[in-house]
């Protein structure tokens, strides 16, 4: 059984590859190929790899290149998790946001529309690569922003079986089991919404329902543990009136303001990101090293490697369990097409997710969900047709962007600092 990692050469790879080690009874992988850009960073990540590999004694090969149609090639499971731009362009987008008074952030608002611009064109091509060197391979998307990119990939390349997948749901259920002195495999959600913008509405644990336990235990979790000059962080009163468990990102559109005063005297998120990943690549080459470092924590995307690699021996074995991924909506969610992704719990088996039927979402709710769904589906038409209306209307759409009148200038902006990297857009 082989796997293809699109992205293999970055900092997240070793994560994985411990997901896939811990599990190998399970997920009796036997090829692992990583496939990338950049040569010289994928053969440290790869050597890395193969040395984490050799100590754990599981019977793994370890292949990499930079060439897709053979690394696709055969595949039962590939794995997206590759970045447009690299480092700097999120370090751009972040500026973007912070120069029109906006939010910047690498998934969210106006840095989120320029990842998708950069990102929907490549996505689209592995997708049809796979399609036609392993039609029968399971695609995992992971690369940001995870339920955009995954709804285009769905819509324009259907014959391919396509799972969205976060690490957020599965950290926050670790979380909640922790603070509530329980195994996480005990504990469901009624959970709602999209990527980055989801909320848990109800906590059950072995069948009980915990959610007001729960609620106070994520005040404890993100009020208590708030130090001043920390980035903004969840209030008693918001969360009553939530009556939920926000995902992080919803702090991103419930404290905007707080977020962009924040921003004006931090650096950004990817100047931080570029610091740590040039420590964990000069970890990586030390030949000594046989387990992922400590320092990988510190990188975002904790627990990644579990979630994926649950993911896929689940697939693997059939299971029948329930997992929170990006998926059609298939008349789970009352109200919203049947074509749209949204992330919310599914049954997994060997042929994929099949979303489960829930409750309509509150007014509230539901009036934010469609607003950055349409922004979704705005951005799409942007990225595929080089509609540059589309472009506009999506930036204005978009409950975290820019004023109309800032929006021409910006869009400009965006189209400078992106040259060459925007798809329809490039010419």
């Amino acid at each position: 059984m082989k796997l293809t990692v699109i992205g293999g050469g970055s900092t997240y790879t070793p994560e994985l590859i411990d997901g896939v080690i811990t599990r190998h009874h399970r997920l009796p992988i036997t090829h692992i190929h990583l496939v990338d850009i950049e040569p010289t960073k994928l053969e440290i990540i790869a050597r890395f790899a193969m040395r984490m590999i050799k100590a754990a004694n599981v019977d793994i090969t370890i292949e990499f290149g930079t060439d897709l149609h053979a690394g696709v090639r055969g595949a039962s499971f590939v794995v997206s998790q590759f970045r447009v731009g690299t480092q700097a362009a999120r370090h751009r987008d972040e500026l973007l946001g912070r120069k029109y008074g906006l939010v910047g952030q690498e998934t969210v608002g106006v840095g989120g529309f320029a990842k998708a611009l950069r990102t929907i064109p490549v996505a689209l091509n592995v997708a049809r690569t796979i399609a036609q060197e392993a039609p029968d391979a399971i695609l995992l998307n992971f690369t940001n922003p995870a339920g955009l990119i995954t709804q285009s990939l769905i819509q324009e390349v259907p014959e391919l079986t396509i799972i969205g997948l976060c690490n957020v749901p599965w950290n926050t259920r670790i979380e909640i089991a922790e603070a509530l002195g329980v195994a996480s495999t005990s504990v469901t959600f009624d959970y709602i919404g999209l990527n980055h913008l989801s909320w848990i509405r109800g906590v059950h644990v072995d069948g009980i329902d915990r959610s007001a336990a729960a609620i106070q235990a994520f005040r404890g979790l993100t009020i208590e543990k708030g130090k001043p000059g920390d980035s903004p962080a969840w209030t008693q009163s918001s969360i009553d009136l939530l009556q939920a468990i926000p995902n992080y990102y919803l702090s991103y559109y419930y404290s905007e303001k707080a977020w962009i005063d924040y921003q004006a005297h931090n650096p950004t998120r990817a100047s931080e990101v570029m610091k740590i990943e040039e420590i964990l690549i000069e970890k990586f080459k030390d030949q000594a090293l046989v387990t992922k470092p400590e320092e990988l924590m510190q990188r975002g995307g904790a627990y990644y490697s579990d979630s994926a690699a649950e993911l896929m021996a689940d697939i693997h074995n059939d299971a029948g369990t329930i997992h929170i991924v990006n998926t059609l909506n298939n008349g789970a969610v009352p109200g919203f097409p049947d074509s749209a992704v949204m992330e919310i719990p599914a049954v997994i088996t060997a042929t994929g997710a099949k979303s489960i039927k829930t409750t309509a979402m509150r007014n509230d709710i539901d009036a934010l969900v469609r607003s950055v769904k349409d922004f979704e589906m705005l951005t799409i038409d942007a990225a595929i047709n080089g509609d540059e209306d589309s472009a506009l209307r999506a930036l204005i759409a978009n409950p975290i962007g820019p004023d109309i009148s800032d929006a021409r200038d910006l869009w400009a902006d965006l189209r400078k600092e992106n040259a060459g990297m925007i798809g329809a857009f490039n010419d």
